[in-house]
């Protein structure tokens, strides 16, 4: 039987030719059959990081019509193949076992969530939106100056809506005399 003191990677790497430990002194037999998830894959699509405004393009690797990896894309003047931790896990925003495919609602002091059809919760936030902006919709102030607002509302985007998707709800709540717009992106 061999030495189970020869087979550390630090003793290896001391002793062997590879004194960096970039080649076969940083290898484990059970490493030796794994091959990347990127071998695999039936075909290469290129995206772009939906996180941020920065725009980091990605290699979308895919199998058998699932994401099986995502990487920067070295050929991106603006991110030279790199992408934050986020953008390195952007897999989980298609493909988590933790993701929700139907709309989730908890009743007020409740203690449950419930499953509600998409029609019905985009009706329920219609009626509320409508009903806080005429609740405390402001058209003039006391000089008399026009506001057209309301005070009553809100906005805080999530650094997962891209450009686009920040740009359209900007335009319809400042439609809606909404004035409190901000997104976490730039915070």
């Amino acid at each position: 039987m061999r030495n189970p003191v020869r087979l550390w990677p630090a003793l290896r790497q001391l002793t062997g030719a590879d004194r960096m430990g970039l080649r076969e002194s940083a290898r484990s037999r059970n490493h030796l059959d794994v091959k990347p998830r990127t071998e695999e894959a039936d075909r290469v699509v290129s995206s772009i990081c939906p996180y941020c405004a920065v725009g980091c393009a990605q290699r979308v690797f895919v199998k058998d019509e699932q994401v099986t990896q995502i990487e920067g894309d070295p050929a991106s003047p603006i991110s030279r193949g790199r992408l934050c931790p986020k953008g390195s896990a952007s897999r989980n925003l298609v493909q988590s076992p933790l993701r929700q495919y139907q709309v989730r609602y908890r009743r007020p002091n409740g203690t449950d969530w419930e499953d509600l059809p998409l029609d019905r919760a985009m009706d329920m936030i219609a009626d509320r939106v409508i009903e806080a902006r005429a609740a405390d919709w402001q058209e003039r102030n006391e000089q008399g100056q026009p506001l057209n607002r309301t005070l009553s509302m809100a906005s805080l985007g999530g650094a997962t809506l891209d450009n686009e998707e920040n740009y359209l709800i900007k335009k319809l709540f400042v439609g809606l005399g909404i004035v409190q717009i901000e997104n976490q992106a730039r915070i």
